[in-house]
């Protein structure tokens, strides 16, 4: 059992299948992302580098694509959503837009490869 489905089971059944949504979005976009822990929360990684995390709150899910630049660059399609420098907060009942999630991947995804 991976990092991740240790952690889904601990997570709200709808809470979950967002989660799951997520993780089979970024699967498709990324083939060769790996799962692993990162910064103490479940993350993709692409090349040993953290992609994207994510974290269930009491309240909320979040999204932690590691970069504030990403956040910036999905700003327009996350309209009315809570976000921070590195955060981007939502429900089960308010997902992140596919779109949205496109630009944070390809944002932190070129990030890591210029590096």
């Amino acid at each position: 059992m991976s990092v991740f489905d240790e952690y889904l089971l601990t997570v709200p059944e709808a809470d979950r299948a967002e989660f799951e949504r997520l993780r089979e979005f970024v699967r498709r976009e990324v083939p060769d992302v790996d799962e692993a822990l990162s910064y103490g929360m479940p993350a993709f990684k692409y090349k040993g580098r953290p992609l994207l995390g994510i974290r269930a709150g009491k309240n909320h899910l979040s999204v932690f694509p590691f970069s504030p630049a990403a956040v910036a660059s999905a700003r327009k399609e996350l309209a009315g959503f809570d976000l921070s420098k590195g955060t981007v907060r939502f429900t089960s009942e308010t997902p992140i837009p596919d779109s949205a999630l496109e630009t944070l991947l390809r944002q932190r995804l070129n990030e890591i490869d210029s590096a």
